[in-house]
């Protein structure tokens, strides 16, 4: 069974289940994570490839770098290492990756497509690319808008539009983001909802 599909044991004695973006993640598959930040997101995605696979995270800046590593080092997590390098460019070569997640990790970028564009060329052929993200079901104010949150369509074309095919989405019952969390209303909110985006890169 792949070890994903069950609730995982975190290092502090936790149980948590996983995102739906790594819940087809399989033992020995590289994984790049996008979600800079979010440190029990990568715990799941490394228990699901096991020590015969490696996640690959990438920070912008050597600060997150440098405390991701050391949360390597003090949960026991060693199939991780951390890259410094932005999303629009991606520190990793070309067709390394099986499989390119993110756990609301898009939202700060204002090149979405440039970022769909590397994690296309990143992937081996066949690569699957499994997103999270707040999306807008209806035109949101352009405060909002500016902050990252799309339509889906909007974030379908992109993905055509750097290559991906296959292309598919599901409401997913994840929660919010963590900079829509901390900035929307309660009446914005109600116009957003998280979704699960899959695509795959052609083989």
């Amino acid at each position: 069974m792949n070890q994903a599909t069950i609730p995982v044991n975190l290092p502090d004695g936790h149980r948590q289940e996983p995102s739906p973006a790594i819940a087809t993640l399989q033992s020995g598959q590289t994984v790049l994570d996008l979600s800079s930040s979010d440190s029990t997101y990568r715990t799941l995605a490394a228990t699901a490839v096991g020590e015969d696979g490696h996640i690959i995270g990438v920070a912008a800046t050597p600060d997150v770098v440098a405390q991701a590593r050391e949360d390597v080092v003090l949960n026991g997590f060693y199939n991780m290492s951390f890259r410094l390098g932005e999303l629009d460019y991606l520190p990793v070569a070309d067709q390394t990756v099986d499989v390119i997640i993110s756990h609301y990790g898009l939202h700060p970028s204002s090149a979405k497509t440039q970022v769909f564009r590397e994690a296309l060329r990143a992937l081996k052929p066949g690569g699957h690319l499994a997103l999270v993200e707040m999306v807008a079901t209806q035109v949101l104010p352009e405060d909002v808008e500016e902050g990252g949150v799309l339509m889906l369509d909007d974030i379908e074309d992109m993905l055509r539009a750097a290559g991906f095919d296959h292309i598919q989405s599901q409401s997913t019952p994840s929660g919010r983001g963590p900079r829509q969390a901390s900035t929307l209303n309660g009446a914005i909110e109600e116009l957003v909802t998280p979704v699960l985006i899959e695509a795959a890169k052609p083989a």
